[in-house]
């Protein structure tokens, strides 16, 4: 491999961004004329019943002829989704202190047994 070559698969400027079991890098790449270009990649972690795991990888090429119209349509959908839903993450699996164990369930139970008990109270002798 040339040396040139070697520096085509050189990473020019590197972010990641973790996000929960999915990690997003975002990494500047060159181009064999010497232009730059952005990689996208989403990497998340599988894990298997025995422990062991594994990374699916899912890989994005933007060329600089295409940013504005990504930019336009990644803002417009943000927007969209910001705008009809609010920026509130709904899903609970998305919460920092998500645990799978439903430990709120039951004094909520609890609360519904007492406040329906007082009505069982009742005398309908007077009615």
């Amino acid at each position: 491999m040339s040396e040139r070559d070697l520096s085509d698969q050189e990473e020019i400027h590197s972010k990641v961004l973790r996000a929960g079991r999915r990690t997003y890098f975002f990494d500047v790449r060159s181009t064999k004329a010497g232009d730059y270009y952005l990689t996208i990649t989403e990497s998340k972690k599988f894990t298997h019943d025995d422990g062991s795991f594994h990374y699916k990888k899912h890989k994005i090429y933007l060329y600089k002829e295409d940013f504005e119209a990504f930019r336009e349509n990644v803002e417009e959908m943000m927007d969209f989704i910001i705008n009809e839903k609010g920026s509130e993450v709904i899903s609970e699996r998305h919460q920092k202190d998500f645990k799978k164990e439903d430990t709120e369930a039951e004094p909520e139970v609890e609360k519904s047994q007492s406040s329906t008990s007082s009505f069982t109270d009742v005398s309908f002798e007077d009615i």
